[in-house]
């Protein structure tokens, strides 16, 4: 192993496996709309003039309450900023005990709704922004150029104050080089941007690879609409790969915890750093210890694992440096910020923030035809009155369940069943 491999290595029995399981988790994913005002490429969801009633909504919740414990709701779609009564949606949620969180493109966004979100209870907001949105004025910029997008929503939501602002991206195989770019940009605002999260594009397979079948009977991908591009996508982008290339630039990135695969137990599939700093230095990064007891003591306290920290906490660095009493990870980021401290002791009235970087890795089709989904998934939403997974609720919708996969050679052997075919 060379150096930069080493370097670039991560064991994930060396992090945090994050404690959620499926009925015990940090988030519920409610789908208010199918509406959408952007045709995202790596959309996972069909674009449909639909609106939920307040009354399937509220069927909706009260499902997530019976089947799963949670600390906030995901409000996503479509884009819930299109449901005429998204307002009502946050006051349903927050009413219930939960903490609404907005899942935007911010198209639609201005600052007069958010002040309104933001008075019926939102706790936060996550901005979809990437180069491949076909965002009306914005077409002809790449990651790097759609900072001035970012930064300006990012500043609606501090001047509202009391919202916990994220942005994620979809990684393209042409916008992973601007990857690192963006952890420094977000570094930059650490101010006002508390979470970046790059998420890994992915596609059925339309190579010929393999062949899906709901139950025995087969069926063509085509009709899902993350079926493929006309471009033809990479769809193997991994949370390492992402990793890699951050610590091109920032050599220190550590992440501290993970979530595995449903079938590959090593998989990155929710990968997770926390990094302490200001917009001219980061004196180091949050431990597996520290992540540990914040859930693990959050749990113990309010019987949730939770999920979207108040803004105030994420302004509070210097608290989180006390943790370095039970993480070594954290001890380097101590003596680097005496050190900082003591060369300019006006420094000390300077703020600490906490941000952090996540890479998201979908669903893996591996060799023999498994589908290594994210184990204990946050964005498990609501379909016909089961938890389903939210990247692939166009199979229910489409096929009427989920799909699986098996390997074309598998089906291409002398005495091979043929299976029926099935046009949803």
């Amino acid at each position: 192993m060379t150096n930069a491999t080493a370097h670039n290595h991560l064991d994930h029995l060396s992090l945090y496996r994050l404690p959620w399981s499926l009925t015990d988790n940090v988030i519920a994913w409610l789908e208010p709309t199918a509406k959408c005002n952007l045709a995202c490429e790596g959309c996972y969801r069909r674009n449909v003039n639909e609106h939920k009633s307040l009354d399937v909504i509220g069927a909706e919740l009260d499902t997530f309450a019976r089947q799963r414990n949670f600390d906030g709701v995901s409000i996503a779609g479509g884009d819930p900023l299109l449901h005429p009564r998204v307002v009502d949606i946050v006051k349903m949620v927050a009413a219930r005990g939960w903490k609404p969180v907005i899942n935007t493109n911010g198209h639609a966004l201005t600052k007069e709704l958010l002040i309104e979100l933001a008075r019926a209870g939102l706790v936060g907001i996550t901005f979809h922004i990437d180069s491949h949105q076909g965002r009306p004025g914005w077409r002809d910029k790449d990651e790097v150029g759609l900072c001035e997008l970012r930064h300006r929503f990012a500043s609606w939501v501090a001047e509202v104050g009391g919202i916990s602002c994220a942005f994620n991206s979809t990684v393209y195989e042409d916008t992973l080089d601007q990857v690192p770019e963006l952890v420094a940009w977000a570094q930059r605002h650490i101010d006002i941007v508390h979470t970046m999260v790059f998420i890994a594009y992915r596609e059925a397979d339309t190579d010929g690879r393999f062949d899906y079948f709901r139950g025995a009977i087969k069926v063509e991908p085509q009709p899902l609409v993350y079926a493929g591009s006309q471009k033809k996508q990479r769809a193997d982008i991994s949370s390492r790969e992402v990793v890699a290339k951050i610590r091109e630039r920032f050599p220190d990135f550590s992440p501290c915890a993970y979530l595995g695969g449903t079938e590959k137990p090593d998989s990155l599939k929710w990968l997770m750093a926390s990094r302490i700093g200001t917009a001219d230095k980061i004196f180091g990064y949050l431990g597996p210890k520290t992540m540990e007891v914040a859930q693990a003591a959050h749990h113990l306290y309010t019987g949730r694992y939770f999920a979207y920290a108040p803004e105030s906490t994420l302004s509070s660095g210097r608290t989180s440096l006390a943790a370095a009493i039970i993480d070594p990870a954290l001890r380097p980021a101590v003596k680097e910020y005496a050190g900082w401290v003591a060369s300019d002791p006006r420094r000390a009235l300077e703020t600490l923030h906490v941000q952090a970087i996540m890479c998201i890795q979908p669903i893996d089709l591996l060799p023999d035809g498994r589908q290594n989904m994210c184990d204990a998934c946050p964005d498990i939403t609501v379909h016909e009155g089961d938890l389903v997974w939210s990247c692939r609720l166009d199979e229910q919708l489409q096929f009427g369940g989920q799909l699986r996969t098996v390997p074309r050679p598998a089906c291409s052997t002398v005495g091979c069943v043929q299976p029926q075919q099935l046009v949803p």
